[in-house]
């Protein structure tokens, strides 16, 4: 993994290891100054509270300008990213292997759907 290049922004993982060892293979996979990844593997055994604190970490790390995030933990943390309204860094859900997508659970979706009426979308 190479260090935080002063070019671009990093794009965070949050995820199963499926998930993350396809970005990791795609060339997500940093480390920033202080020697910090920019993901996270997430298992069974996690502790929420570790997920919790590492989803505040990316969104206080001025570095990383998109958060991605397997819905079924997105869905363990809504509370944090309900309260997150900054347009950096952006948080998208993705679906994992295990769980398909639900646009209904989506907090950007939902945010989204509320800007527009049905006669925009005509």
């Amino acid at each position: 993994m190479a260090l935080h290049s002063a070019r671009g922004k990093l794009i965070g993982v949050i995820g199963d290891e499926d998930t993350c060892v396809g970005f990791l293979l795609g060339g997500v996979g940093e480390l920033n100054k202080n020697r910090q990844p920019n993901f996270m593997v997430v298992d069974k055994s996690t502790p929420l509270q570790e997920i919790e604190d590492t989803l505040k970490l990316f969104i206080r790390r001025d570095d990383i300008s998109i958060i991605l995030i397997n819905q079924n933990i997105a869905e363990m943390v809504r509370h944090i990213l309900d309260q997150h309204t900054a347009p950096v860094p952006a948080i998208l859900e993705i679906p994992s292997k295990d769980s398909p997508y639900d646009p209904n659970k989506d907090s950007i979706l939902r945010r989204a759907k509320g800007l527009f009426s049905a006669d925009d979308l005509k």
